[in-house]
């Protein structure tokens, strides 16, 4: 994240679509504006690399998942933290969620967590690690099916979504993706 600049940012707005552009800038700090414009180019070299033509626009559903206009057979899901940003693409429903390790209060494990959850968590050599594991496998189911942060919190990877979660305790952030 060393790449965060005003003029890594100018490099980038014309990578970009005016759509993207104009959301980039509603970002009030740098890294809100870089990683929002560097997940995109990321997605669209990825999109290129497919074969697919840009340049590429963009919908919502009403929750706010984005989709490929031209190209609803392309499914992807972009998310990004202080450690990094992560971008996945696929021919079916992806969610993807990217965390940095943060403390957490008991309240918040409560609301989020079933008691099993809890368990875990608060039993861990880790517990802040094992929070942001759980975290990110329930916000990526979440932004798998479009429906953004709801209800179920508690039932939520009792599901039919695989997902699999990668940590680097090192740089202290987990990832997962669900399909």
């Amino acid at each position: 994240m060393e790449q965060i600049t005003k003029e890594e940012i100018q490099r980038l707005l014309p990578l970009v679509s005016d759509q993207r552009r104009e959301q980039a800038m509603q970002y009030k700090h740098l890294f809100g504006q870089f990683a929002c414009l560097k997940s995109y180019v990321m997605l669209r070299e990825i999109l290129e690399e497919m074969g697919l033509n840009h340049p590429f626009v963009f919908g919502q559903n009403e929750h706010g998942k984005p989709f490929l206009v031209d190209y609803p057979d392309v499914c992807f899901n972009i998310s990004h933290c202080k450690a990094g940003i992560a971008v996945a693409v696929s021919d079916a429903p992806v969610g993807i969620d990217i965390e940095s390790y943060r403390k957490v209060s008991d309240s918040l494990i409560r609301y989020t967590m079933n008691e099993e959850e809890q368990h875990v968590i608060q039993t861990s050599e880790d517990p802040v690690r094992t929070f942001t594991e759980y975290w990110t496998k329930k916000e990526a189911v979440f932004k798998l099916r479009g429906t953004g942060i709801t209800r179920g919190l508690h039932g939520l990877l009792q599901g039919d979504e695989q997902v699999e979660t990668w940590v680097n305790p090192e740089k202290r952030y987990a990832y997962s993706i669900a399909i």
